[in-house]
């Protein structure tokens, strides 16, 4: 019997966990490290290969180990090395496979509780595992709200299309799109088409999950020149995002220099290096295809400031940009300490080593000194350049070049196109109060600070951190704040049915369609 593997595209969502009759799927969402984890993993001597956690699965990442895709074979690897230091639990003396938990029942509600009308405004995937959360464990009526004519935010405008099965969680939110309980208003825009005070009046609660739609900013020299785009504008573009002009991105730069190293980074330096024939299979945007075809980018370079012990993507995105045929992977070597980070990681039961395996990936991986003052050279080239801080970016009317700053002084870099991928940042929200310091809304568990009805969930309530499944658990926190509330009597009552404000949206709307997420 073989056991199971966790793969490439793991969304944290835990749905598997909770099917698990061996408790074999780690960590759980009980479990401290949960939070923080980049994946969830399979321990290969507990599982006993039913099967349950790849039917559950929303994203399709959990496969047979006898069975994985060559290009995911490395995962029975690090499932079975996350549990390589573990002592295995001792053997339950009754039936059971494993001790269970406690019980647990953090939410009692009333047997007269009456049915809430509850606004959620954005239909990413925080603001639906919100919906999901109501409609499967309360009889509330909901009133679904985005400002795109589609559904889907950062699954369907966020998610790299060459990962279909990870946007295939966006399957599991649709079936709730035409759920009886739900009315969706598409194109409407609140705060500019309706007021967040109207949306209150007409609701028990209103929930935000809008996200962060901004950009964390270099403030270096330069960064305003044409040439220099956030990587959320690109982004935007080849998923052919509503607010993406298709003619907003020029590829015409020979040398890309990508500013972060997270995974929005490396998913912008896939694409750029990707064969175009391949992405054609994909649902990337026409245009941006069409660009990508005819592009001149040959080398992309990944600039970190720290080093590749510290880097911020995750394992699974640097071994996807690794299985791209015919691309030369190269480590800059131009600072002492590199080497030697990438040569003491080793497997996590290596104290000295790096326990989350990134700086090991990059072992044999080819380290050379580049002259950046030269063009690339023919063919395809990824570059990863560690210890090296944007200072300004150089040029007149246009992006020519970049000055950075690294352990022996100041370089220049020849490039016509930067791409900053430093993280994304939350923008206020009409009617409620904002941090400007974390891009957030206040909130204490979800509730939004001297805002009585007003929640908040996802991104804009935790900052621009953490997968699609990390929604999960942000919003069962916010509906049991919203749940106790509406228990203890703290909800303000609406004072117009939420009748009244499907026919104002009707009226205000800019129209949209209820399309599934592709």
């Amino acid at each position: 019997m073989t056991s199971y593997a966790i793969t490439q595209t793991c969304c944290n969502d835990a749905t598997c966990v909770a099917v698990c009759p061996v408790n074999c799927i780690h960590p759980t969402p009980q479990e401290r490290a949960f939070g923080s984890t980049e994946m969830l993993h399979i321990d290969p001597a507990t599982c006993i290969g039913c099967g349950a956690c790849a039917d559950a699965c929303p994203v399709e990442a959990i496969f047979p180990v006898d069975s994985l895709p060559v290009a995911q074979r490395e995962y029975a690897t690090i499932n079975a090395a996350y549990f390589a230091d573990q002592e295995p639990e001792p053997a339950p003396d009754g039936p059971n496979f494993h001790a269970w938990d406690e019980p647990s029942f953090p939410r009692v509600l009333p047997s007269d509780f009456a049915p809430l009308k509850v606004a959620v405004v954005g239909t990413g995937p925080a603001g639906m595992y919100a919906v999901q959360d109501l409609l499967l464990h309360t009889s509330a009526e909901v009133t679904l709200i985005d400002r795109l004519p589609v559904t889907g935010g950062l699954v369907r405008f966020g998610v790299a299309p060459d990962h279909p099965a990870t946007r295939k969680v966006g399957d599991t939110f649709a079936r709730f799109h035409t759920h009886p309980r739900v009315r969706m208003h598409l194109g409407l825009d609140v705060g500019a088409d309706v007021t967040a005070q109207e949306l209150a009046a007409h609701h028990d609660a209103v929930i935000y999950a809008v996200g962060a739609s901004a950009d964390r900013t270099l403030a270096v020299p330069g960064e305003e020149l044409p040439g220099s785009i956030s990587a959320r504008a690109f982004v935007a573009w080849y998923n052919g995002h509503p607010d993406a002009a298709p003619g907003a991105i020029d590829l015409s730069a020979e040398r890309v220099v990508v500013v972060g190293n997270g995974n929005v980074a490396l998913d912008v330096a896939r694409i750029l290096l990707a064969d175009p024939d391949s992405l054609a299979r994909t649902d990337i945007a026409d245009h941006a295809l069409a660009a990508l075809k005819s592009c001149k980018v040959r080398e992309v370079v990944l600039l970190g400031r720290r080093g590749p012990e510290d880097a911020a993507y995750t394992r699974s995105e640097l071994l996807a940009l690794k299985q791209i045929p015919g691309l030369d992977l190269v480590v800059d070597d131009h600072d002492p300490r590199t080497g030697p980070a990438i040569d003491a990681s080793g497997p996590k039961s290596d104290p000295k080593s790096d326990p989350k395996g990134r700086a090991a990936l990059l072992r044999g991986v080819t380290r050379a000194r580049v002259d950046w003052a030269q063009a690339p050279a023919p063919g395809r080239r990824f570059v990863l350049r560690f210890h090296s801080a944007p200072m300004e970016m150089l040029g007149e009317e246009a992006v020519q070049g970049m000055r950075v700053v690294e352990a022996s002084g100041e370089r220049t870099i020849r490039t016509d196109m930067v791409l900053r991928a430093i993280g994304y940042r939350g923008v206020p929200v009409e009617g409620l109060p904002f941090d400007e310091t974390t891009g957030t809304v206040p909130h204490e568990g979800g509730r939004v600070t001297g805002q009585p009805g007003a929640y908040v969930v996802g991104w804009i309530k935790r900052g621009p951190s953490g997968g699609i499944g990390a929604n999960r658990t942000c919003a069962a926190e916010t509906i049991t704040t919203l749940l106790a509330d509406a228990v203890s009597g703290a909800l303000p009552a609406p004072r117009r049915a939420p009748k009244a404000f499907h026919r104002l949206a009707r009226r205000r709307s800019r129209g949209g369609s209820a399309a599934p997420i592709r």
